[in-house]
């Protein structure tokens, strides 16, 4: 079959169907609309004379050949933004695009402090933030790195630091212990209402705390669970229970006195945010200017 312009770009968009199994996800990634998507990959399986990709009300899956194809040519076009990437050696200013997933506190607290100064900086480079607290595989997903606290990293990727340790604390509102009383040791939680949290592996986290040689880790009770820092920061606001946050995230609440810390001396330890990408591939230049950039700005200390 003699090969076409057009077959690098529908190829390309292939990928992206592949990657996300989801035409709405993949087409948001390309800048394209899903019928033009669609158009594309029929246009391609008509001419290789192959169905590529099941397709259903609720789910996208490839066949048979629509795996062989995206295994052959994966490493090949994740080849050619590698060079792309180089030629940015040799321009004046960076340019290029950098895909990054962090969950949503990171996104708040990390990057959106440093974004106007990076975008005043290098106006050529485009950063597409997708902000998710479920755990996803970035490689596989299509981004150029990820952030998340240290333990949570994947140990085939690189991981650099971005921030110090934090520390984990409880808090509430003034209304909140006015109406409940404090907490004075940990296991006093287990007659508070405390906001639980869903981590993004599904799990239920478990209230970690650390005293000299003592260490505990709680499963707290609370009839509301959430994913979402922000939502655990409103409902707290609102008196609706205790929160279990890194101190750096409520710390401007704390200040105003908004929120009130407890159990202080019990604040646990935890590893701060890293940023990782693949051992594999080359680092996008615009993904080392805002390592760079985090490290020389210090949003969170």
């Amino acid at each position: 079959m003699p090969f076409r312009r057009s077959d690098l770009a529908d190829l390309s968009y292939f990928l992206a169907i592949a990657r996300h199994r989801n035409f709405r996800k993949a087409a948001t990634e390309l800048g394209v609309s899903a019928s033009a998507l669609s158009h594309s990959l029929r246009g391609l399986e008509e001419r290789l004379k192959v169905r590529l990709v099941n397709r259903t009300n609720r789910s996208v899956t490839l066949t048979a050949a629509g795996e062989d194809l995206q295994a052959a040519i994966r490493d090949p076009f994740a080849a050619i933004h590698e060079a792309e990437d180089l030629l940015n050696l040799h321009r004046d200013a960076p340019t290029g695009r950098v895909r990054l997933n962090v969950p949503d506190e990171a996104a708040m607290r990390l990057l959106a402090p440093i974004l106007p100064e990076f975008v005043a900086r290098y106006p050529d480079v485009e950063l597409d933030i997708s902000v998710d607290n479920t755990m996803v595989d970035v490689i596989e997903a299509g981004f150029d790195a990820g952030i998340r606290f240290g333990g949570t990293v994947p140990e085939d990727m690189i991981a650099q630091r971005v921030t110090p340790d934090f520390r984990w604390v409880v808090a509430g509102a003034p209304a909140y212990f006015e109406k409940h009383g404090e907490p004075q040791h940990p296991d006093d939680l287990m007659h508070h209402q405390c906001i639980r949290i869903r981590l993004g592996n599904g799990r239920i986290y478990n209230w970690d705390f650390d005293r000299g040689e003592e260490s505990l880790a709680l499963t707290v009770p609370g009839g509301i669970i959430v994913d979402n820092g922000s939502i655990s920061r409103a409902l707290a606001l609102n008196g609706m229970g205790l929160m279990y946050a890194a101190e750096p995230a409520i710390a401007p609440l704390l200040a105003e006195g908004s929120l009130r810390a407890v159990l202080q001396e019990w604040a646990s330890p935890g590893p701060g945010y890293f940023i990782y990408y693949s051992s594999r591939r080359q680092v996008p230049r615009g993904l080392r200017l805002l390592i760079d950039l985090i490290r020389e700005m210090k949003p969170l200390g």
